[in-house]
C-alpha cells in the first residue's frame, strides 16, 4: 500500500483584494512582480501630482493600498484618502522618525482608519534592495489577508 503524501499547499484559490501602489520606482516594480507572482492583481498609480488620486481606483474592502513614495507632491492626501476607504490595509513607505511624525500628524488631526495603517510598511527583514523591501511589504499583505502576524514558522504562535 502507497501512503498519500500531503502537499503543502492548497489547490484552492482564495479570493484577495487588490494592491494599489503609488508611484511607479523601483520597489513599486518589485511590488508589482512579487504580488503578481502570489496571485494578486497589482495597479501601480505612476503618479498623481494632485490629480484625482486614489478615487479612481476605488479601493474595496481587502484592498491593499501603498505608498512607495512619501515625497510624492500629493502623498499626505493619497494617505488621508486611503486611510478614510473601505481598503483594509494601508502602508507608506517612511523612516521610523518620519513614520513618527506622520502618525502624529494624522492622529492630530482625527483621521479615520488609523488601526489598518501600516508605517513604516513591511516586515522588519533587515532588507535594503527594492526586491527586498518589497518582499517585506508583500509579505506583511500577505499576513494581514489571513489574520497571520508575520514572522517564522518556528514560532508556535505562527503555525496554526
Amino acid at each position: 500500500m502507497t501512503a498519500t503524501r500531503e502537499q503543502p499547499w492548497s489547490d484552492e484559490t482564495p479570493r484577495h483584494g487588490r494592491i494599489l501602489v503609488l508611484s511607479a520606482n523601483p520597489i513599486s516594480q518589485a511590488i508589482y512582480s512579487i504580488g503578481t507572482t502570489v496571485g494578486r492583481l497589482v495597479v501601480v498609480l505612476a503618479d498623481d501630482d494632485g490629480g484625482p488620486g486614489l478615487a479612481p481606483l476605488k479601493p474595496a474592502e481587502g484592498d491593499a493600498v501603498v505608498l512607495c513614495d512619501h515625497d510624492a507632491p500629493d502623498a499626505p492626501q493619497f494617505l488621508r484618502d486611503a486611510l478614510a476607504s473601505p481598503a483594509s490595509y494601508v502602508a507608506m513607505m517612511a523612516s521610523r522618525s518620519r513614520a513618527g511624525r506622520m502618525t502624529a500628524e494624522l492622529g492630530d488631526e482625527g483621521a479615520p482608519g488609523l488601526d489598518k495603517l501600516h508605517l513604516p510598511a513591511g516586515h522588519n527583514l533587515g532588507g535594503k534592495a527594492p526586491g527586498e523591501i518589497a518582499l517585506s511589504v508583500v509579505a506583511e499583505i500577505v499576513a494581514e489577508s489571513y489574520a497571520r502576524p508575520g514572522g517564522s514558522m518556528r514560532e508556535p504562535s505562527n503555525t496554526r
